[in-house]
């Protein structure tokens, strides 16, 4: 898509800050659930904005720090894994983007979420299933939040190199899984999800 085709999405009918929201993570075995809020600036638009899961690795590199130089505002915040473990990973998400939502330096007229529900927000807010593909604010949330978590994965890495984590980003291949039996279950896994709680469980029985 050009620029052209998003610049007028930048600003809703009426006038208002759009804010375009979504997440990274709720998939992986461990780490942060990450979430980003942008509100993008109809004057400055950046061409090649689209569902950051569509996008490669160096594309995502690349638009990441347009979008921080461009964007009227932005910010990125994260839910713990202990608060995935204690809240579930659906509540751990929205309080992710109520944070990252409430950091921003401007207040936006509307925020758009990611998916089929919002977080609870200061400002009137609608959820668009698939918007990360047809909303550019979305899409400039999506990719930022990929690209922080990915490098989070990365850092990860170079601590506990025996995981893989900077291939797989935490998701549950079956190298990941394999090396999580052979080399036990870190402090950042996520104990409440089910391969992980499996493996624990495994290792309590045969202790």
């Amino acid at each position: 898509m050009t620029a052209d085709l998003f610049l007028p999405r930048a600003v809703a009918g009426d006038g208002t800050l759009v804010c375009g929201v979504d997440e990274a993570g709720r998939g992986p075995l461990c780490g942060p659930v990450v979430a980003a809020a942008v509100i993008l600036d109809p004057a400055r638009p950046i061409e090649g904005l689209a569902d950051s899961k569509k996008l490669s690795e160096r594309a995502r590199e690349q638009l990441a720090p347009l979008i921080r130089e461009r964007a009227l505002a932005w910010a990125v915040a994260e839910a713990s894994v202990d608060e995935i473990d204690s809240l579930n990973i659906l509540h751990a998400t929205m309080l992710a983007m109520q944070r990252a939502v409430c950091a921003l330096s401007l207040a936006p007229g509307e925020v758009r979420v990611d998916g089929n529900r919002c977080p609870t927000l200061p400002y009137p807010a609608r959820a668009i299933v698939k918007g990360d593909a047809t909303e550019p604010s979305i899409s400039a949330a999506s990719i930022l939040a990929k690209t922080v978590r990915d490098e989070a994965m990365r850092v990860l890495d170079r601590d506990w190199p025996q995981y893989g984590l900077a291939g797989h980003k935490g998701y549950p291949t079956a190298a990941h899984l394999a090396a999580i039996e052979s080399h036990g279950v870190a402090p950042f896994y996520r104990r409440s999800f089910a391969p992980v709680r499996r493996l624990l469980e495994r290792a309590d029985h045969s202790a």
